[in-house]
C-alpha cells in the first residue's frame, strides 16, 4: 500500500494555513502544518515531505532561512518548495525565484506565489511538483 505523499504548509498566520488546506482538500495528500520556520525545518527533517509551501515572512526563522538549509542539506535539497509573499504587493519588491537562488548560490524555488494566493494557481502548481518525475 502506497502512503500518501506529505505537503508541509509553513506560515504563522492561522487563517493562511486554514485558507491552503481548504485549497489542498482534494488532493490525496497528507497535510502537516508549522506556525514558524524553526517548526517547520523541525517536520522536514521529521517527516520528509513531498513538497514544502513556505511563508517568506514567518517568526524565529523565515522562509528564506528555511530555504536555504533545504537546499544545503543534501538529503533535504530536493524537495519542491513552493514560496509564498506578500512582501511584493506591500513593499513593491519584487521576489523572483531566480533570484533567490542566485543570492543563496543554489537551486531555486520551484514556485512563488503571492499573496492573496490564487486557488487555480495554487492547485495546479501543486498538481505539477506532486506528478511523478
Amino acid at each position: 500500500m502506497n502512503e500518501q505523499p506529505k505537503i508541509l504548509i509553513a506560515d504563522d498566520e492561522p487563517d493562511c494555513i486554514s485558507f491552503v488546506r481548504g485549497v489542498l482538500e482534494g488532493f490525496p495528500c497528507e497535510l502537516l502544518d508549522a506556525p514558524d520556520g524553526e517548526k517547520a525545518l523541525q517536520l522536514i527533517r521529521q517527516s520528509r515531505p513531498r513538497l514544502v509551501i513556505l511563508d517568506v515572512q514567518m517568526p524565529k526563522m523565515d522562509g528564506f532561512g528555511v530555504f536555504a538549509a533545504l537546499r544545503t542539506d543534501k538529503d533535504l535539497a530536493s524537495i519542491p518548495v513552493i514560496m509564498l509573499t506578500s512582501v511584493n504587493r506591500r513593499s513593491g519588491l519584487k521576489f523572483s525565484a531566480e533570484d533567490l537562488g542566485e543570492y543563496y548560490g543554489c537551486k531555486e524555488p520551484e514556485a512563488f506565489i503571492d499573496k492573496p494566493i490564487e486557488p487555480a494557481l495554487l492547485e495546479q502548481t501543486v498538481a505539477r511538483l506532486l506528478k511523478p518525475a
